[in-house]
C-alpha cells in the first residue's frame, strides 16, 4: 500500500471537481487528496482527445482519478492509462445513483453485484502499481445496511481492495432522483464506524453531510479519513484551514485575496489555451462567502465573465469590489 495520505479529501463531483476547480483548491490546501469528476471507461477508451478527460495540471497532486464502469477488462485498461498519465490513485465509483449510469451498470447499482466489483478490482490491481480504491454507499434500496454492506466489503476486500470511502447514506435507485439521494436517505455514521471497528485492517473513510473541520476531527476518532463534497465547493475557504487543523502544517493562503492572486498565473495560461473566463471563475464564486463585498464579487463575475473576450481584467475588477484583506477570521469551525 502506498504512503498516500488520505486523511482529508474532496469528493468527486460531476461538473464541479474539474481541473480548474482542483487548481483553485491547491491555492488553499497542499495536503488534501483531490479527486476528478467521475470519468467513464467509454470516455477514456473511445473519446478524443484523451486530454479532455484526463488532463490536469501538475499542481493538483496528490490526485486520484475516479472511474465509472463495470467491465473488468475495460476498467483494468483505464487504470493502466491513469497510471501512465501520472495519477496517484484510481477509484471505482460504486456510489452514484443516477439513472444514466445505472443503465450502464455504473455507480451505486453495483452494490448489488459484489462479485462483479471484486472481479473489476482484481483486474485493476493486476494492471497497476498505484492504489485501487472503492467509493460506495452503505447500501441500496432494501438492502440490509449491516449484513449486505458487510458482505460487499468482505467480497471486494478479498479481491485485494484495502481502501473504501463510504458515503454514509443508502441510495434509493427507485423513487428518488440523484439530487434527492444526496439529502433524503438518512445519514448513518455509526454504521460506517462499526465497519471500521469490525475491519481494523482496512482503510475506511467516511463521506456524506460533513460540513466543518471540527466535524472532520470528530469523525477521525472513528474512521481513517474524511471526504467532504458540496461544502468544499460552495464554501471553498473551508479548505484553507485543512493543512493546519488536520496535518499540523501551515496552509498556502494567507487570506482569500492571496488565494485568488495565486490562481492568476494558472488562469492566464488556461485563457491562452482557449478556456473561457467564466469556466474558470465559476469555481471561485463562493470564495468570499460571508465577507463584505462578497455578493458584489459574485455578481460582477456572473454578469461579465461569460462575455466574449472576457479576460483577467474582469477578474481583477471583481476582486477590487472586496475590501482587502477579507474577513478571514470567519474561518470554518
Amino acid at each position: 500500500m502506498t504512503d498516500l495520505d488520505r486523511t482529508f479529501s474532496v469528493a468527486p463531483m460531476m461538473d464541479w471537481t474539474t481541473r480548474d476547480y482542483r487548481a483553485f483548491a491547491r491555492t488553499l490546501t497542499r495536503r488534501a487528496l483531490l479527486y476528478t469528476e467521475m470519468v467513464t471507461t467509454g470516455a477514456i477508451l473511445h473519446g478524443s482527445p484523451r486530454e479532455r478527460f484526463l488532463g490536469y495540471d501538475a499542481v493538483e497532486h496528490p490526485l486520484a482519478l475516479q472511474l465509472g464502469g463495470s467491465d473488468a477488462g475495460e476498467l483494468a485498461e483505464c487504470a493502466a492509462i491513469a497510471e501512465q498519465w501520472g495519477y496517484d490513485e484510481v477509484n471505482l465509483n460504486v456510489g452514484c445513483p443516477s439513472d444514466r449510469v445505472q443503465n450502464n451498470l455504473i455507480g451505486a447499482c453495483l452494490m448489488a453485484h459484489p462479485e462483479k466489483v471484486a472481479a473489476a478490482v482484481a483486474a485493476m490491481r493486476e494492471a497497476v502499481s498505484i492504489p485501487v480504491t472503492v467509493k460506495c454507499r452503505i447500501g441500496i434500496d432494501d438492502q440490509d445496511e449491516d449484513a449486505d454492506l458487510a458482505h460487499f466489503i468482505e467480497r471486494v476486500a478479498d479481491a485485494g481492495c484495502e481502501v473504501f470511502i463510504v458515503h454514509a447514506r443508502k441510495a434509493w435507485l427507485e423513487g428518488l432522483s440523484p439530487k434527492e439521494n444526496r439529502d433524503i436517505p438518512p445519514l448513518n455514521y455509526p454504521r460506517v464506524h462499526r465497519l471500521k471497528a469490525s475491519r481494523p485492517e482496512l482503510h475506511i473513510g467516511i463521506n456524506g453531510g460533513i460540513k466543518t473541520l471540527s466535524e472532520c476531527q470528530a469523525q477521525l476518532e472513528h474512521v481513517d479519513s474524511v471526504m467532504i463534497g458540496r461544502e468544499a465547493y460552495q464554501n471553498p475557504w473551508l479548505l484553507a484551514e485543512v493543512d493546519q487543523r488536520l496535518y499540523g502544517e501551515p496552509g498556502p493562503a494567507a487570506n482569500r485575496h492571496a488565494a485568488a492572486e495565486a490562481l492568476r498565473p494558472y488562469m492566464a495560461r488556461r485563457l491562452e489555451e482557449g478556456a473561457k473566463l467564466n469556466h474558470l471563475t465559476r469555481h471561485l464564486l463562493g470564495l468570499f462567502q460571508g465577507c463584505p463585498g462578497g455578493r458584489k464579487f459574485r455578481r460582477h463575475l456572473s454578469e461579465n465573465a461569460h462575455r466574449p473576450g472576457a479576460g483577467l481584467a474582469v477578474f481583477d475588477d471583481a476582486l477590487g469590489l472586496v475590501p482587502e484583506p477579507a474577513l478571514d477570521q470567519a474561518l470554518v469551525g
